[in-house]
């Protein structure tokens, strides 16, 4: 499948999380920001999410919803993502990544912005080597959905680190809500 655009619709998605919990893709009461990482011990992964969690309170006082994908296995996300604050999903076959178009590429960990954040997450004792069926060459990927399944944006990552922050997160967020009031 293709790339997605802005103000497509998505069809419904029923997944379960690595806590085994039922998560539906669009969530009819709030945006849901889905993000596709890249492998379980992926440092730079870990170090974005940890991001995320310290500003958790603020996404969901913001009416969103936190969804992270890698592509590995429940048992691999266990000891990475199995504290999270917020819906982790496992994909190691990568059909979502597939469906999503998110894509895989040398330049995931030859971009020199990597490597800084690389080293910081390294630093966090929160990383390992790719792991059987892994691989440390993909990129990830950001999309905001709206209750309706309508994409209201998304972000198609160059390299490891390209990634939305929370401040763009929270930025588009608010935007979208200035525009139904």
């Amino acid at each position: 499948m293709g790339k997605f655009h802005n103000g497509q619709f998505l069809t419904r998605l029923d997944l379960t999380t690595i806590t085994g919990q039922p998560l539906q893709i669009p969530d009819p009461d709030r945006l849901v920001h889905l993000q596709f990482r890249r492998f379980a011990g992926c440092p730079i992964c870990n170090l974005h999410l940890r991001s995320i969690t310290r500003r958790h309170d603020e996404i969901v006082a913001a009416g969103i919803r936190e969804v992270a994908v890698f592509h590995s296995t429940t048992a691999a996300m266990q000891p990475y993502q199995g504290d999270l604050p917020f819906a982790t999903v496992a994909d190691p076959n990568r059909r979502l990544y597939v469906r999503f178009g998110v894509d895989t590429s040398p330049w995931a960990v030859l971009h020199p912005r990597t490597w800084i954040a690389g080293l910081r997450g390294v630093a966090t004792g929160r990383a390992a080597t790719p792991g059987r069926g892994e691989s440390a060459l993909g990129l990830p990927a950001d999309f905001l959905i709206d209750t309706d399944g309508r994409l209201l944006a998304h972000k198609y990552g160059h390299h490891a680190d390209d990634q939305w922050s929370v401040d763009d997160l929270l930025r588009l967020a608010h935007r979208r809500s200035h525009r139904k009031s």
